[in-house]
C-alpha cells in the first residue's frame, strides 16, 4: 500500500518514511506543494501526509488542488496551533490534523484509522500475527505473548520488539533505533535504547542475562536472533 509524505523538513520525512516502511507500507516523498499535487495523481497512492508550511505552493493550496481529482485521506502536519488554522485545513479538504512535534506512534495510529475508514486497509489481508520462537506479536491489537501467555509491553517496547522481529539478524545501532522508534522529535542519550532492551529481555527472555532472542552485537548495536 502506497503512502505519500510531503514536507520540506528532510529529517522529518526520513523519520516518517523509515517508520512507515517498517509497518509494511510503500512510501513516496516530496518536498513542496507542487510536488505533492503531481505525486498525488498516482492512482496507487492510498493516503497523503502533507505539511502546511512549504515552498512553491503551501499545503493548504496543495490540499485544495488534490481534492479536485482525488478523495484519498489527507493528514495535515503543521507547527501552527491555532484552531482557525485547523479549520482552514478541514475546509480545504483535509481529513485529519497533527501539530508538530508529534509522536510517531500517534501518526501511525491515525493512518491506520483513516485507511480503515476509507476502505483502503483490509485487516483480513494484513499479516497481523508474527511468531518467532516462543514470542508472538499481534500487530493489529498490539498484544505480545510468550508461550501463549500475554506480556505487558509499553508502546515503545512493542515498537522496538516489532522492528527487530520483522528484520531478524539485522543489526541496528543505537542511533538507528532512536531514529526509527523514537522519531525525529526525540533527542536524548543513546543509553535509553539500552534501558528498553534490558526491560524487553526481562519480560520476554527466559534468562534475561543470557538472551536467546534480543542479542547484542558488541560495539555495534542490537538484533533479533532468528
Amino acid at each position: 500500500m502506497k503512502i505519500l509524505v510531503v514536507d520540506d523538513e528532510e529529517l522529518l520525512v526520513k523519520g516518517i518514511r523509515f517508520n512507515l516502511q517498517n509497518e509494511g507500507y510503500q512510501v513516496v516523498t516530496g518536498s513542496n506543494g507542487r510536488e505533492a499535487v503531481e505525486l498525488a495523481r498516482d492512482p496507487d497512492v492510498r493516503l497523503i501526509v502533507l505539511d502546511i508550511m512549504m515552498p512553491e505552493i503551501d499545503g493548504l493550496e496543495a490540499c485544495r488542488r488534490i481534492r479536485e481529482f482525488s478523495d484519498v485521506p489527507i493528514i495535515m502536519l503543521t507547527a501552527r496551533t491555532q484552531d482557525m488554522d485547523k479549520l482552514l485545513g478541514f475546509e480545504h479538504g483535509a481529513d485529519d490534523y497533527l501539530t508538530k512535534p508529534f509522536n510517531i506512534l500517534e501518526l501511525k495510529a491515525r493512518i491506520r484509522a483513516l485507511l480503515r475508514r476509507s476502505g483502503g486497509y483490509n485487516t483480513s489481508q494484513q499479516k497481523n500475527r508474527i511468531t518467532a520462537g516462543a514470542i508472538t506479536l499481534d500487530t493489529q491489537e498490539r498484544n505480545v505473548y510468550k508461550d501463549g501467555v500475554p506480556v505487558e509491553l509499553t508502546a515503545r517496547e512493542f515498537d522496538l520488539v516489532e522492528l527487530l522481529i520483522r528484520n531478524p539478524n539485522r543489526v541496528y545501532s543505537r542511533e538507528n533505533l532512536l531514529d526509527l522508534i523514537w522519531g525525529y522529535e526525540y533527542r536524548s542519550d543513546i543509553r535509553t535504547v539500552d534501558v528498553h532492551i534490558r526491560r524487553i529481555r526481562e519480560k520476554l527472555e527466559t534468562v534475561p542475562a543470557e538472551p536467546a532472542y534480543f542479542m547484542t552485537k558488541w560495539g555495534v548495536g542490537y538484533y533479533f536472533k532468528a
